[in-house]
C-alpha cells in the first residue's frame, strides 16, 4: 500500500470515528431526557489544502461542552516551526489527519475526558495519540478501571503500556505549578515501524475510548453534587486551560499548520476559575 492509499484510509477512519463518538454522546444526552445535539461546523484551508469539521454539543444535561474535531490538512510549515517536526526540516511539507475529543461534564463528579489520534506525513510518517482523564474529585475505583482498560488495549496490540503511561504522566504536567493535570492515561507518538499494526492499534484505541467514556459517565450520571463540588471542578478546569494554551502539542501544531482557530480551541471549557 503506498502513502496515498494510507492517507485515504486514515482520512475515512477518522471521519467514521467522529460520527460514532457523536452518536454515542447524543444517545447519552437523549437517555437523560435532553434534546441537545451536536452543531456541525465545516472549515477549509486556502489553496485546496484540506480542512475539517468540528462538532460542538453545549449546555446539555450531561455535557457542559463536548467538542469532536476531525481534520485533514496539508501545506508547508514555517521555517521556524519545521525544525520541530521530524522529516519536515528540508522543505517543510506535511500532510496530517486526526481526530480530537474533549468533554467537560455538567456533573463535577464525572471527570473531563480527552482523546486524540493522528497520522502525520512529512518525508517520514507516523501515528500518535492518547487518552487521559482529568477528574476534580478522587475516585480510586474509577482510576483503576480506566487504566485497566488501557492496559488491555495495549497488551492486545503488543504495545508497551508502562512506557505510554509514563509518557502521558510526563506530558500532561504543568511545570509552573509542579502538578499533574489529571490521573493520566496513555500517550504515544512517532509510531512508524509497522503501519498495518499501528493502524489497528489506533482503531482499537478509538473504540476503547467510546466504551470507557460511556461506562464512566453512566456510572456517575445520577450522583448528587453541591456548590463546593462545582467550585472544585471550575478550578480544575483552570488548570486544563493553562495546559492547553501553554504546552499542548496539538494546539501548537494546529495553529502552525493553518488550522481553524475555533476548532483548535474547542478544548476550552465554557466556564473556569482561577
Amino acid at each position: 500500500m503506498d502513502i496515498e492509499d494510507k492517507k485515504t484510509y486514515l482520512d475515512k477512519w477518522f471521519e467514521y470515528l467522529q460520527s460514532q463518538i457523536c452518536k454515542q454522546f447524543e444517545k447519552i444526552e437523549k437517555d437523560s431526557k435532553s434534546s441537545k445535539k451536536f452543531i456541525s461546523n465545516d472549515w477549509y484551508k486556502d489553496n485546496q489544502a484540506g480542512g475539517g469539521t468540528y462538532k460542538i454539543l453545549s449546555n446539555g444535561k450531561i455535557f457542559d461542552k463536548v467538542g469532536v474535531n476531525k481534520s485533514t490538512v496539508s501545506g508547508i510549515f514555517s521555517k521556524k516551526f519545521r525544525k520541530k517536526i521530524p522529516g519536515a526540516e528540508k522543505n517543510g511539507k506535511y500532510w496530517a489527519s486526526g481526530i480530537s475529543v474533549v468533554a467537560h461534564m455538567k456533573n463535577p463528579k464525572i471527570p473531563a475526558m480527552h482523546f486524540n489520534t493522528r497520522f502525520i506525513v512529512t518525508s517520514k510518517s507516523w501515528f500518535g495519540g492518547g487518552i487521559d482523564l482529568t477528574p476534580s474529585h478522587k475516585d480510586k475505583k474509577e482510576e483503576k478501571y480506566f487504566h485497566s482498560k488501557l492496559k488491555i488495549v495495549c497488551k492486545e496490540n503488543r504495545k508497551n503500556y508502562n512506557k505510554y503511561k509514563a509518557w502521558c504522566d510526563r506530558y500532561f504536567f504543568l511545570p509552573h505549578r509542579n502538578e499533574k493535570r489529571g490521573i493520566g492515561g496513555i500517550f504515544f507518538d512517532y509510531e512508524n515501524k509497522n503501519w498495518e499494526k499501528n493502524f489497528k492499534f489506533v482503531r482499537d484505541v478509538g473504540m476503547t475510548f467510546i466504551k470507557v467514556s460511556e461506562n464512566i459517565i453512566k456510572r456517575k450520571i445520577n450522583l448528587k453534587y453541591n456548590d463546593n463540588d462545582k467550585e472544585m471542578q471550575l478550578l480544575k478546569r483552570g488548570r486544563y486551560v493553562e495546559f492547553n494554551l501553554l504546552y499542548d502539542r496539538g494546539t501548537k501544531f494546529g495553529l502552525n499548520s493553518g488550522g481553524n482557530t475555533k476548532a483548535i480551541l474547542m478544548s476550552l471549557p465554557p466556564k473556569a476559575k482561577w
